[in-house]
């Protein structure tokens, strides 16, 4: 029978615990916020830009720490090679650097200033896509091991009309084979998932066939490609708000209870089956991107997990004291863990970032909110199977 630990007791462990390690990632916010430094061009959100277009990431003072921009949303990561400038204030790409058209790109920046306190924005920008073509940005990347509770999202960049053509045109099959059904939210946007979450080790393989197939009267596809995952060990962690406690399972073994915080009375944690899509080792916070004004505004929350795309994170708490983890939700929303400024792998934050995998589900129970949508970030665990079934455009 596996042993059951309390927090107080894995530390005494932690070490002989095995898990992986994430490797460095960055911020997440919608928009620019007052007082922010960090420049970044094009905007967040900027779409149709062009090859010859400036792409640039400047501070007035300090120094950029480091800056990735990569083409994503394609099944893979693509950086875009750069350099930053020896003053440290200006990162650009090389010359002989060329963006790719019809695709996505991530900016993802961190920076010290003058008295060495870091922050970090995140920011994505689309190149233009040819006249009457459409592509679907999608995820997860290829040749990536994720958690069980992994969804194929597909994100379209103009409204399909036919959805059926395009949901035939896109193939995901298993090994060991389960039936994959396709389900669409709205006009741009098609996931794919199984009636369960998948077995640990199952392979699955996504084939794009959309070359020349008609979403539209005059816009056709241009994608044409076979990409893959596998699936790795199952980490499914239940939040409890009322307890204050997160229980993870490993393979359906009960692993470690560690104490958290959730939503506040009057911003409380959404409940239901969420699952991670980002991991951040450092990420900027502030309420007003997601509606809170002024409230908060923290420019270095460590080891935070992205869960929904309204804002959701399970992250690193620094700022509250220790005795709030385990008996009072405090937060906006979010679920948070103890960690130290900066970070580190010794707390319960670090612990439990350093052996997650995008793809892991962290269900939320008995919080006084609703379920969370089943379209914000990859929240379709929360439909039963007759219901997914019923998005899909193909007859069944």
């Amino acid at each position: 029978m596996a042993a059951v630990l309390t927090w107080a007791g894995l530390i005494a462990v932690l070490a002989g615990l095995t898990g992986c390690t994430v490797g460095e990632t960055f911020t997440e916010s919608k928009s620019r916020a007052p007082g922010d430094t960090i420049r970044i061009s094009p905007d967040d959100g900027a779409k149709d830009i062009k090859r010859g277009d400036r792409i640039e990431v400047k501070v007035p003072d300090g120094r950029l720490e480091r800056v990735e921009v990569a083409r994503v949303g394609n099944a893979q990561r693509t950086e875009l090679p750069g350099r930053i400038s020896e003053d440290g204030l200006v990162w650009t790409p090389k010359a002989d650097a060329n963006l790719v058209l019809a695709a996505k790109y991530s900016v993802d920046v961190v920076a010290v200033d003058g008295e060495g306190r870091r922050s970090a924005r995140h920011s994505t920008f689309t190149t233009a896509v040819p006249k009457h073509r459409f592509i679907g940005y999608f995820k997860p990347e290829n040749r990536s091991t994720v958690g069980t509770g992994m969804i194929v999202s597909f994100d379209f960049n103009r409204k399909i009309e036919n959805r059926a053509a395009v949901q035939r045109a896109i193939r995901v099959t298993s090994d060991p084979p389960v039936e994959i059904v396709g389900h669409w939210f709205g006009g741009q946007r098609l996931d794919f998932r199984p009636r369960e979450y998948w077995k640990p080790g199952t392979e699955v393989t996504v084939d794009l066939r959309l070359r020349d197939v008609q979403a539209a009267p005059g816009v056709f596809g241009i994608q044409e490609k076979t990409v893959g995952f596998t699936v790795g060990r199952s980490q499914v962690s239940l939040v409890d708000a009322a307890k204050h406690t997160m229980e993870v399972r490993r393979d359906g073994a009960l692993v470690s209870t560690v104490p958290i915080t959730a939503g506040a009375p009057k911003t409380t944690t959404y409940n239901g089956k969420m699952v991670v899509t980002e991991l951040y080792d450092v990420t900027r916070m502030n309420g007003a991107t997601v509606g809170f004004g002024g409230e908060y505004d923290i420019k270095d929350v460590p080891h935070a997990l992205r869960l929904t795309t309204s804002g959701t994170f399970l992250h690193g708490n620094y700022w509250a004291s220790p005795d709030t983890f385990g008996a009072r939700n405090v937060s906006h929303g979010c679920v948070g863990l103890r960690d130290v400024k900066g970070g580190s792998a010794d707390t319960p934050a670090g612990w439990f970032f350093d052996r997650t995998l995008v793809g892991d589900v962290v269900e939320v129970v008995n919080s006084p909110d609703r379920t969370v949508d089943p379209d914000n970030g990859l929240s379709g665990w929360n439909l039963d199977w007759r219901k997914w079934k019923a998005g899909s455009a193909l007859a069944r």
